[in-house]
């Protein structure tokens, strides 16, 4: 998956984020479904650098397109370790191609003020 969008830490100016991801998820039965994600995103200004994320997703089918999903995570590397919450929207366009839109909230450590992700992605299932 490849993603771009806006990313944001309260009181500052929001910076284009570009990023990717893979992840993999599994029918749990009943419209349900459990993920794994490994992503890289980088906010687009001078002196930002990657951040990997190691994220868990819980969600549910709405309808044979559409997932809706709950997302939490770990982020890691040269950026403010921390955890982050979120939520995401997937939706297949056809054949193998998604479309997805996501928020995340990072709640960073080592005194970095927390931030914020929204994110507009395309990928291709496997």
């Amino acid at each position: 998956e490849l993603r771009s969008g806006l990313g944001w830490t309260d009181g500052q100016a929001a910076k284009g984020t570009l990023g990717g991801a893979v992840g993999y998820d599994l029918s749990t039965g009943g419209g349900t479904f459990i993920g794994v994600e490994e992503s890289v995103d980088k906010q687009l200004a001078a002196g930002q650098q990657a951040r990997w994320g190691t994220s868990a997703r819980f969600g549910t089918h709405m309808g044979p397109d559409d997932k809706l999903y709950a997302t939490a995570g770990y982020n890691y590397g040269t950026g403010p370790h921390g955890a982050d919450i979120g939520a995401g929207w997937e939706h297949t366009l056809g054949g193998p191609l998604y479309t997805k839109v996501e928020y995340k909230h990072y709640f960073n450590e080592g005194g970095a003020r927390n931030s914020n992700a929204l994110v507009l992605g395309v990928g291709m299932k496997f």
